[in-house]
C-alpha cells in the first residue's frame, strides 16, 4: 500500500473469527497533549493518521474488536518528562486490565536509573525506545545504564533500532544508516544475554541482517508492525515463514496508521500460515517476550 493518503479503505468491526487469541505487540498512548504534537508532526512530514484517538478511546477501539491483549508504547522525546509518561502509562494499566503497559527513559538524562526503577515498582512490565525519536545510537556509553537495569529487573526492552523510516521531518544529529545498523544490535545481544529485545517492523530495513540475527541470538524478538502493508515500500520483506517461527510478534503501530486498523491482520490471514506458527504469532511469542524468564 504505497499511497499513505487513502485513508477510506475498508475496515470491519471484529477480528476475524478465524483467530483466537490475538495480541496486538505495538500500540502507542500518550497523554492527550503528547499525542496531538505527534499528529501534527505526522501531517506535516509523514501520512495523515486515520484514528485520531486518545488513549482510553484506543483501548475501547482494540478491545470492543476483538484485541485481547494490548502491549502498551510510548517515548520520552526529551529529557524530563519519562517520569509523567511512566505514571501516565500506569495509571492506564490499572484503568484498563487487557493493557500491559511499558516504560521510557529519555537515553542520557539526569537520574536515568531511578526512573526506570520507578517505573518498574508502578508495575510497568519493560522499556520503549525510539532512536530516530532519542537521537541514541546502541553503543553510546549511556545506553549501558538501561540495558543494565532491564537485566537486573528482569525487563524486556523494546527498541526502534532499524533504520528506516529515515525522515527529513526529524533534526537528526547523526545518521540513523550508522546508528542503527544490525551490527551494533548484535554487538548489545552478545554482551547482554540475558536481556531480551525486541526490534519492531522487522528490523526495517536490514532485513536479511536481522533473520541472521534472529538465528544466531535467542534474546532477539522482531514485531510486525506496518511491514506486511508495505513500510517501507521498495525493499523486498521476507516472508514470515523464512523467520524464526518462536522470534516473531504481531504488532499495528496502531493508532499511528494511515489505513484501516485491521489491514495487517488481514494481511497476515492471507498468507495461509499454519495454525500453530499463526498462534505463536499472534500470541505465544508475546507472552514469552514478556515472562520473566530469560
Amino acid at each position: 500500500m504505497n499511497n499513505w493518503l487513502l485513508l477510506d479503505d475498508y475496515e470491519d468491526k471484529r477480528l476475524p473469527d478465524s483467530f483466537s487469541i490475538v495480541i496486538d505487540a505495538h500500540v502507542h498512548l500518550f497523554p492527550d497533549g503528547v499525542f496531538q504534537a505527534i499528529w501534527r508532526w505526522f501531517d506535516q512530514f509523514a501520512w495523515p493518521i486515520r484514528y485520531k484517538l486518545t488513549s482510553p478511546q484506543i483501548m475501547e477501539f482494540l478491545t470492543s474488536r476483538g484485541v485481547d491483549r494490548i502491549l502498551g508504547l510510548h517515548y520520552a522525546h526529551k529529557p524530563g518528562i519519562a517520569r509523567q509518561l511512566n505514571t501516565y502509562m500506569a495509571g492506564l494499566c490499572r484503568d484498563h486490565p487487557k493493557l500491559t503497559g511499558t516504560a521510557t527513559v529519555f537515553p542520557g538524562e539526569k537520574n536515568a536509573v531511578d526512573i526506570l526503577k520507578e517505573a518498574f515498582e508502578l508495575g510497568l512490565a519493560g522499556v520503549k525506545l525510539h532512536a530516530h525519536v532519542q537521537y541514541f545510537a546502541m553503543d553510546d556509553p549511556v545506553m549501558h545504564e538501561i540495558y543494565e537495569s532491564c537485566v537486573n529487573y528482569s525487563k524486556p526492552l523494546i527498541m526502534h533500532v532499524g533504520r528506516e523510516p529515515k525522515n527529513h521531518g526529524f533534526p537528526y544529529q547523526r545518521d540513523p544508516y550508522e546508528t542503527c545498523k544490525a551490527d551494533k544490535l548484535e554487538r548489545v545481544l552478545k554482551d547482554y544475554p540475558s536481556l531480551k529485545i525486541c526490534v519492531p517492523h522487522l528490523g526495517a530495513d536490514e532485513f536479511d541482517q536481522y533473520k541472521r540475527l534472529l538465528e544466531g541470538y535467542d534474546n532477539l524478538w522482531v514485531d510486525t508492525a506496518m511491514v506486511l502493508v508495505d513500510y517501507v515500500p521498495g525493499f523486498k520483506v521476507p516472508k514470515l515463514t523464512e523467520l524464526r517461527s518462536d522470534r516473531v510478534m504481531f504488532g499495528t503501530d496502531f493508532p499511528n496508521i494511515p489505513y484501516a486498523w485491521d489491514t495487517e491482520i488481514r494481511q497476515l490471514g492471507k498468507l495461509q500460515l499454519r495454525d500453530d506458527f499463526l498462534e505463536k504469532i499472534l500470541e505465544r511469542n508475546a507472552i514469552e517476550f514478556l515472562s520473566t524468564s530469560a
